[in-house]
């Protein structure tokens, strides 16, 4: 003869059933999800990459907190040419971020696709090679603002004013460690 199970255990033996299950669900939800820090997705909107980088074109850009002009202005960019990085994308507006982490939304029109980059590193030498033991060019103050002319793996050439030379990738924000631009 079969003993019955006592209440207790077969509550607890469906419990874990539904435990093992819920978690199983998770785990596919978060395996499903976009992979964002990989720059895989892609905007709703233009298409391309999200994160990606662009420059302020206008000398003023409010950044509102959502996509419209009825949106309450959160922050006030006021630096032509700053690097911004998009990632949102709504319709005519961009959710656009700023080397600090401020920003908002700002309208696309107020936004370029012309590379620049802000210098991280104080005194940080150009050189007129992509190289350590190259002459330096020039010495940037933290916090300068270059366009971006092109970039390999570990250099990016830029521009400012009358000077032009290489800089390692990582004293730069505003460009991504992997891209490689011509």
């Amino acid at each position: 003869m079969k003993s019955q199970e006592p209440e207790e255990k077969k509550l607890m033996r469906i419990i874990r059933r539904q435990l093992v299950l819920s978690i199983a669900a998770v785990i596919v939800a978060v395996l499903s999800l976009p992979q964002i820090s990989l720059g895989r997705e892609r905007g709703p909107v233009t298409n391309l990459p999200i994160p990606r980088f662009v420059s302020l074109k206008a000398s003023k850009a409010n950044a509102r907190r959502g996509p419209s002009l009825s949106h309450r202005i959160d922050w006030v960019f006021k630096r032509k040419h700053m690097p911004l990085e998009i990632y949102g994308e709504y319709e005519n507006w961009r959710r656009v971020r700023d080397i600090d982490g401020a920003g908002g939304w700002v309208h696309y029109s107020l936004l370029s696709g012309s590379r620049t980059a802000i210098l991280i590193e104080d005194m940080q030498p150009l050189f007129n090679s992509p190289q350590n033991n190259g002459m330096v060019v020039a010495r940037f103050e933290k916090g300068a603002i270059a366009d971006i002319d092109k970039c390999d793996l570990m250099w990016c050439q830029l521009s400012a004013g009358s000077y032009k030379g290489w800089v390692p990738k990582t004293a730069l924000w505003g460009v991504r460690l992997e891209e490689i631009k011509d």
